[in-house]
């Protein structure tokens, strides 16, 4: 179902021309029946580039990459122990823009908009019209850093860092790149696998050209979203020196099964990719439906120890609020 006009626009055309009314995507999935089954919540809204829709497969409401953005009547029912901020990342928002969670790295949340509105996103509530970091703010963030010689790694997130223009994202690491004790920075993003042509030549030359580490973790649930045109693309960023990893959300009944988890694995592997994490769900508002049972993870992940070979399995993590690490999930309770 690849629409080549639709990948042969740049990235900011393909980001502008994304699909928010949810009549237009089940239309285009001649999916129609559906819309009754649909609840849009106002402050977050259906967001999806027609890049990622043309991975769908039209006429299965069980698509996974579906699942992942269509908004769902589920969203609204209220569940014990999931909250809007269930990683109390307002408790560690010390500076505008600025998260420190972990030790020797800090996280930059320089941008609140993202290509694609994922229904289990953790930052669904977060208030970025409060958080963005303002020119002062940026001055304060540097200052951070300098007076914290632990810290050596700057993670970009957002929203998607891969969002901004450019001429923003280069600003920044030129910036980051002036403070000598930073060894690496990581940029957290989705671009790459619903709007592959983010990846252009522009970006990977400057990339290629830092001074630190680039490190990029690709946030990929399923097989089905790298396809051919992704792989190219991300082969290319590989090719650029970047080290690219892939973080996963276990989400229930899209990706919880050994042969999903296992073709997932072989794909990134086979783009360049490395599995780097698969995450339990984080518990927040409107997304208990995604949720998988730990006894269940422990059980898929032992049974991915067997299917592939050890640099192939994510480690299997939970994020709490205010541990100081992402926890590992105790794997012996069905050993």
């Amino acid at each position: 179902m690849i629409n080549h006009l639709i990948t042969q626009k740049n990235w900011q055309t393909q980001l502008s021309e994304a699909i928010t009314s949810v009549d237009e995507l089940l239309s285009i999935l001649k999916l129609e029946t559906l819309r009754t089954d649909i609840y849009v919540p106002k402050h977050f809204a259906l967001r999806v580039p027609r890049a990622f829709v043309a991975k769908m497969k039209v006429g299965d409401p069980e698509d996974p990459l579906l699942k992942q953005v269509l908004p769902d009547q589920q969203e609204q029912i209220k569940v014990t122990g999931y909250v809007a901020d269930p990683l109390a990342e307002n408790d560690q928002n010390l500076i505008k823009g600025l998260l420190h969670k972990y030790q020797s790295r800090v996280l930059l949340t320089i941008t609140g908009a993202c290509a694609i509105h994922c229904r289990y996103c953790f930052r669904q509530h977060f208030d970025y019209s409060a958080n963005m970091p303002t020119a002062d703010a940026k001055a304060h963030i540097i200052d951070y850093i300098t007076a914290h010689p632990e810290i050596n790694e700057v993670i970009l997130s957002g929203g998607d860092p891969l969002n901004v223009t450019n001429r923003r994202l280069f600003a920044w690491l030129d910036t980051l790149e002036a403070i000598p004790q930073l060894t690496t920075i990581r940029l957290h993003t989705r671009l790459p696998l619903v709007i592959p042509a983010r990846l252009d030549a522009p970006l990977l030359d400057r990339l290629a050209k830092s001074r630190c580490q680039i490190v990029m973790v690709i946030h990929c649930n399923h097989a089905n979203e790298i396809d051919t045109l992704t792989a190219e693309h991300l082969q290319r960023a590989r090719a650029a020196g970047i080290t690219l990893l892939n973080q996963a959300v276990l989400l229930k009944g899209i990706n919880d099964s050994v042969a999903i988890q296992t073709q997932l694995s072989q794909r990134l592997f086979a783009a360049g990719v490395l599995p780097y994490y698969l995450h339990v769900l984080d518990k927040v508002a409107g997304a208990a439906h995604f949720d998988s049972d730990e006894h269940s993870a422990v059980r898929l992940y032992w049974s991915l120890l067997a299917a592939l070979p050890g640099y192939l399995v994510p480690k299997l993590v939970r994020e709490l609020p205010n541990k100081p690490f992402k926890v590992p999930v105790n794997i012996y309770h069905d050993a």
